[in-house]
């Protein structure tokens, strides 16, 4: 895809900041076009990891749901049907637009029922997903070594309603490699290091979507 002058300028200061990742720009770049696909056509972004990841695909969440570095102006229609409701006036001038991300596992009860109820281990994010996704959503998965059995068994779920899978991994790929539609592999000898990584692209990630849907800065 043809990146806005605002997309390219995010996009070229990740690599200045960290040459070290330009192995995976095509990579980086084909993930934003699937997460703008989607998003244009009103899709949703799954995130799911363990440990340090799994807090990275909250955070993911948090960026896309609500402004990170733009502004986020309210549709009008919604702004006009809001606004004789209960707090109309107020709730229209602060509510924000956004864009539909939500990180799998938060549901306790249901987790817990899972891992409770099923002999099979580690299903729980893909028993949530298997209820939640539509096809054409995403599902972006988060595994420093790309062998995370609840991030694979998410990964079938996905492929099987007809969603697209991007995996973030350390320089191995791990079995997420084989599945992932577009797997973005970082450099890094060490979990610490591969997080590290992956942090910036996210991030990166974040800001060009917000930037092709919100181009107004703040």
């Amino acid at each position: 895809m043809n990146l806005s002058p605002i997309e390219k300028e995010i996009f070229d200061d990740l690599l200045s900041r960290r040459p070290d990742l330009a192995s995976c720009s095509e990579n980086i770049l084909k993930a934003h076009q699937l997460l703008v696909e989607c998003f244009k056509h009103h899709g949703t972004l799954f995130t799911c990891g363990n440990g340090g990841s799994y807090a990275d695909a909250l955070h993911i969440a948090g960026e896309l749901v609500k402004s990170f570095e733009r502004k986020r102006p309210l549709d009008t229609t919604l702004k006009e049907c809001i606004v004789n409701e209960y707090m109309g006036a107020e709730l229209s001038e602060y509510l924000e637009a956004g864009l539909r991300a939500i990180p799998l596992g938060m549901n306790s009860s249901l987790k817990t029922a899972i891992e409770n109820d099923c002999p099979m281990r580690d299903i729980a994010f893909a028993q949530e997903l298997n209820v939640l996704m539509n096809a054409g959503d995403i599902l972006l998965t988060i595994s420093t070594s790309g062998n995370a059995k609840n991030c694979l068994y998410a990964v079938s779920v996905a492929r099987a309603k007809k969603g697209t899978v991007i995996a973030m991994t350390g320089p191995s790929g791990g079995l997420l490699s084989k599945y992932a539609h577009v797997c973005i592999k970082v450099p890094g000898a060490t979990t610490k290091v591969i997080q590290e990584a992956h942090q910036p692209i996210w991030h990166t990630l974040c800001a060009m979507v917000e930037a092709h849907f919100f181009p107004e800065k703040r």
